[in-house]
């Protein structure tokens, strides 16, 4: 039974006990709700929670570790003689894994019984075609030992199935009759869901924690692997980024971080002015039916996926741009020999982020006291001065946040600049020549089929490292900002 399907059996018997639940509660009290400890419903919801909780907390845990353990066992009966040359293990054991796979589909299917999959060495000159005719594609022949090793997975797979099935069903009923047999007039029904309603929210605290936790340390550990294979200083100082699978790779950091932080620069001299603008407007000067209109389309713009934005980019921004600064514009000073360029993805980029600054400094805005601004309309005050001198210095330092925030969110953006920026890391003061940024390298570096344990590789975990760092720093810099000022005002 598949983990989606058993999922849906343990939800049907929670349901199931909810219902038997609070009618045999009400069954123990004749009827009356008086004689109940707590309120029905309460009897049902614990006869219900402990029926699915403890299930899919086991069912979680072993989908997850079956997987490891499966892998482990079979990548140790793989022979270094059976690694093709320029290879990996981990090609190999993605190989065995997809193999696996497709024997389970074609047994499940009925292309091809149990017993066959088992000795489909007897076959092994059609298993690719017999597997490609159900949809499974294997990249090249089948090879005896990865054909050995997938019957392997497939074999122990379908046994860890069957137990993890016999255990979590097993785990379930039990919990039910045991819940059932709990209940009682006096039972405390409320309290005990109470407790395991808190510890199930604790429990999706720690989930966010930890994985936080293991996102980060995933970083360090192959950041440091990384700098046991390639210098630090030449990756912190290095001034040219020219990753070669086949070696001498000269992997600095220097032009990524500058097209970074060049982009990032330019999409926030677009960003800030009108979102600052933008909010000053909608909170000061704009009725409410206005506000109510303006504000919700102006945060549409945060809903759609930047890879629209990257491909409004490409498409029209980038050969707008061409067509007033490239050699045959109507400016004719030659200054874009392409449409990608960082002042193409900086534009639209900091169209993406207006919604962010807008928001966030027009709910700054109107934080601020109308104590205040009675207090300087009184004193003679026009509504201007009053917004120039009063307000906007009262809600400063959240807006000092807000577009440092923004400024984190343009350090992380991907898809823009992979369409609207170009590809090349350089280091160059003009906003009309193509360059790059480090996430947009992180990408590049991680696709393909190269040795996962390579320099030109594992250098994208330090590039993540190092964007983590710098959106970190900028995070909480904001937001100590905001809390630091921010009571003087409240």
């Amino acid at each position: 039974m598949s983990a989606s399907t058993l999922f849906l059996v343990i939800a049907v018997i929670a349901i199931v006990g909810f219902f038997v639940g609070r009618h045999r509660a009400l069954a123990t009290a004749d009827g009356s709700i008086r004689r109940l400890h707590s309120l029905p419903q309460y009897y049902g919801s614990h006869v219900a929670v402990l029926s699915f909780a403890p299930a899919v907390l086991v069912l979680a845990v072993w989908s997850i570790a079956q997987p490891l353990v499966i892998g482990g066992s079979v990548q140790s009966q793989i022979l270094p003689s059976d690694i093709p040359e320029g290879r990996d293990i981990s090609l190999v054991m993605t190989e065995v894994r997809t193999l696996a796979d497709g024997l389970s589909l074609a047994v499940s299917s009925g292309d091809m019984t149990a017993a066959e999959a088992d000795n489909a060495q007897t076959f092994i000159g059609d298993l690719r075609d017999r597997l490609g005719a159900l949809g499974v594609a294997l990249g090249g022949d089948v090879r005896p030992s990865v054909l050995a090793a997938a019957q392997s997975y497939r074999s122990a797979t379908a046994t860890g199935d069957l137990i993890r099935t016999v255990l979590v069903l097993a785990l379930a009923g039990g919990a039910f009759l045991f819940a059932f047999r709990q209940i009682a007039p006096d039972f405390r029904a409320r309290n005990t869901v109470e407790r395991a309603v808190r510890v199930i929210l604790i429990g999706c605290a720690s989930i966010a924690i930890l994985t936080t936790v293991g996102i980060v340390l995933s970083l360090i550990f192959n950041t440091i692997q990384f700098f046991k294979l390639y210098p630090w200083q030449d990756f912190l100082f290095g001034t040219t980024w020219s990753p070669s699978f086949q070696g001498a790779s000269e992997l600095g950091i220097l032009p990524l971080l500058w097209g970074t932080l060049y982009i990032s620069f330019v999409a926030l001299a677009v960003a800030v002015p009108i979102g600052l603008f933008a909010a000053v407007y909608l909170s000061e000067y704009a009725t409410p039916r206005v506000r109510a209109i303006a504000k919700p389309a102006l945060e549409v713009l945060a809903g759609i996926p930047t890879i629209v934005y990257g491909l409004f980019a490409l498409l029209t921004v980038g050969p707008f741009l061409l067509a007033a600064f490239g050699e045959d514009g109507v400016l004719g000073v030659n200054w874009m020999q392409g449409g990608t360029a960082v002042m193409t993805a900086g534009l639209v980029m900091g169209i993406m982020l207006i919604p962010f600054v807008s928001s966030l400094s027009d709910d700054i805005i109107n934080s601020v006291p109308q104590a205040m601004r009675d207090g300087s309309l009184g004193l003679g005050a026009t509504k201007s001065e009053t917004i120039k001198t009063v307000v906007l210095p009262a809600a400063l330092p959240g807006i000092v946040g807000a577009i440092l925030l923004a400024a984190s969110r343009a350090i992380g953006e991907t898809m823009i600049v992979v369409f609207g920026a170009g590809a090349a890391a350089r280091l160059d003061l003009n906003p009309f020549e193509a360059m790059t940024t480090v996430t947009a390298k992180i990408v590049s570096q991680l696709t393909g089929d190269g040795d996962f344990n390579s320099p030109e590789a594992l250098v994208a975990f330090a590039l993540g490292m190092t964007l983590f760092i710098m959106t970190l720093g900028l995070n909480v810099l904001a937001l100590r900002i905001v809390r630091k000022y921010r009571e003087q005002y409240e």
